[in-house]
């Protein structure tokens, strides 16, 4: 069997990469754990030398490496290099507060001593999306390899240049032979990996279906799991808000990445007496996004990662025109090669249309109108997804109480998109799945959290 990568902006095939047999994973999960006995020795220094020197290849090789994103997922090229600076910056965040994050703790009990410690695990699984191929796997990685641990990635298949470049460049770094492999393998045998001994735990960012496959049958073993899932990210605009902040920042949060993140802004509920104002000020903001070759420098949107997933995108829209939703941009299938989808901007879209319920993973963006604070709220938790939400007011002390207090989700932004940031937990809640990546919550994830207690 083979894995296929395919240039999104042209449809050619790139590569095709043999995937390796159960026997063969089976061998690679045995090094990673051999590795990982003699890795949870080592100090935080020397993990940390191997970190930053990941970070320092991460920034000389950034044109190869940001080319390579934007050949295989379509990212436009400023955007790819962005992501692996990105990446730079969380192994040198880790890299330096690791140690302290991890440091055993003190506690007075009437024992003699008594203190909490946090050991590795061991092998742990991540399973990872294409849309932030490299960023994804960093953000796993980095607090893992520096609490101890051993990382097996199984990426997803149209990025399986980015998954080898990454697994290259760690060994490079310092890793320990064998610490973070690839496994090149079909879905289909993710359960038997799951299913081996040596892999202790795993970590998955996808979609809702596919972190319920995996925390089955990972529970079903008493495995682990942090699951980041989908999303459907509301933008609460209030009549007090600053329109030509929030437009700003609601564009960048729907079609940066050509709209294809868990975190993209997607759906704008709009107070009624903004509403006419704000999806004027969205819709001239979104015109001027040149879509076109993920290689062009100028390029602000690239093609979708896949056909299927453009189909998918587009069915979405015109199921919500059918509803009744007006369609004020884009909405159709451009000519020509790639899976092209342009900017598309929604209006009156309501409950029970796709691009309410569900999550639109492209450049589609549904306004929606609520008769005030309340109901903007209100239509904003009415979803089955929790992972981010905004809400744009000038009144600093309203957003934050209705950011901290009132909407569901985990990553709660006032006059700003949503964005990770090594320094903050993140993930979400009810589908949008549990755990956290990231900060010190998110490298306590995956160890041993152990009372020590000495008479």
């Amino acid at each position: 069997m083979a894995l296929t990568s395919v240039d999104p902006a042209t449809g050619k095939t790139i590569h095709e990469y043999a995937t390796v047999s159960d026997a063969e994973a089976e061998q690679i999960i045995g090094a990673a754990h051999e590795a990982f006995l003699g890795w949870r020795e080592t100090s935080f220094g020397r993990r940390a030398a191997a970190l930053g020197q990941a970070a320092a290849l991460l920034r000389d090789e950034q044109d190869v490496l940001s080319r390579l994103i934007s050949v295989e997922m379509g990212k436009p090229l400023q955007q790819a290099v962005a992501e692996i600076e990105k990446c730079a910056w969380g192994c040198d965040y880790y890299a330096a507060h690791a140690a302290d994050m991890l440091a055993s703790e003190w506690v007075e009990t009437d024992a003699q001593k008594s203190f909490v410690s946090y050991r590795p695990l061991g092998v742990v699984l991540a399973i990872m999306p294409w849309n932030f191929p490299f960023w994804q796997t960093f953000r796993f990685a980095a607090p893992n390899l520096m609490a101890g641990n051993a990382g097996l990635l199984k990426h997803a298949e149209n990025v399986t240049g980015c998954a080898l470049a990454i697994e290259d460049l760690l060994k490079r770094a310092g890793f320990f032979e064998g610490l973070f492999r690839t496994l090149v393998i079909e879905t289909s045998q993710v359960e038997k990996i799951l299913d081996h001994p040596k892999v202790v735990a795993a970590t998955l960012t996808g979609s809702t279906r596919a972190g319920k496959a995996v925390a089955s049958q990972a529970g079903a073993r008493l495995k682990k799991t942090v699951l980041e899932l989908g999303g459907s990210d509301p933008y609460l605009i209030l009549e007090d808000a600053d329109l030509e902040l929030a437009v700003k920042a609601c564009t960048t949060g729907r079609l940066q990445n050509s709209g294809q993140s868990c975190i993209a802004a997607k759906r704008f509920i709009v107070v009624a007496s903004r509403k006419e104002a704000f999806e004027g000020a969205l819709l001239e903001s979104m015109k001027a996004y040149k879509m076109g070759d993920p290689l062009d420098e100028t390029t602000d949107l690239g093609p979708l990662a896949r056909l299927d997933l453009r189909a998918a995108l587009h069915e979405q829209v015109q199921k919500s025109v059918a509803a009744g939703a007006k369609l004020l941009l884009g909405g159709t299938l451009p000519d020509g090669p790639g899976a092209f989808y342009p900017p598309t901007l929604l209006t009156d879209v309501t409950e029970g249309m796709p691009a309410f319920d569900e999550e639109t993973f492209g450049p589609v963006a549904a306004v929606i109108r609520a008769e005030d604070e309340e109901d903007a709220i209100r239509l904003a938790n009415s979803s089955p997804y929790g992972l981010g939400a905004a809400v744009f007011t000038r009144d600093v002390a309203r957003g934050e109480r209705i950011a901290n207090f009132r909407l569901e989700a985990g990553n709660c932004f006032v006059n700003a998109f949503v964005k990770s940031d090594p320094r903050l937990p993140f993930g979400g809640i009810k589908g949008s799945g549990y755990g956290r990546e990231l900060s010190l919550i998110g490298i306590r994830e995956f160890v041993n959290v152990k009372t020590v207690y000495i008479a």
